[in-house]
């Protein structure tokens, strides 16, 4: 009986995209709405995510404008955006929020280039995680017979391919990401 790898290629693939996810959160010099994401604002009672709540525009490299639907959350969103501590200066008019990205430092860039390395430390964690259960499963199915051994070492021989594949694909947005901050 052949193994289904869809469970791993899914796990993989699930693993690509938060490491993706989370390199966008990192912030490189240029201002991008997604930098602003993870911001929960204050409004109406309950929080909710800036996008939820206002439009995002590019303004020039290095500034954001937060243009809210109701302008009485001005406040609540320029306070958010202070609060997220993301390194970013703010500043409100009466019809929005300027959010200002300074120029990056070398030692600024180094602590990212660190926090981005971590996150893929953390992404391979869980691709070997991965890779471990689906080894015990592929070893399982051996021994209960579903599966011969010349199978078994030909799936494991598959998964190794797809888990390598899971790292390359993840080392390379790494490197798009140092040479975004180094750039």
């Amino acid at each position: 009986m052949a193994y289904d790898f869809s469970k791993i290629k899914a796990a993989v693939a699930a693993t690509e995209k938060w490491l993706a996810d989370e390199l966008s959160s990192v912030r490189t010099g240029r201002a991008t709405p997604t930098l602003l994401d993870a911001v929960q604002v204050e409004v109406y009672g309950s929080r909710m995510s800036l996008i939820e709540v206002a439009s995002i525009t590019v303004e020039d490299v290095r500034s954001l404008y937060v243009a809210p639907w109701d302008k009485s959350q001005i406040k609540p969103i320029e306070k958010a955006i202070t609060v997220a501590d993301l390194g970013v200066g703010v500043g409100s008019d009466d019809k929005g929020v300027r959010v200002s990205f300074p120029e990056l430092t070398a030692e600024r860039r180094q602590q990212l280039v660190k926090i981005v390395r971590g996150k893929l430390e953390d992404a391979r964690v869980t691709l070997r995680g991965e890779r471990s259960r689906t080894m015990d499963d592929i070893d399982a199915m051996k021994n209960d017979g579903a599966m011969g051994e010349d199978d078994a070492h030909r799936a494991k021989d598959e998964v190794q391919k797809i888990i390598d594949a899971g790292n390359a694909a993840l080392e390379t947005l790494v490197e798009k990401k140092e040479k975004e901050l180094n750039g």
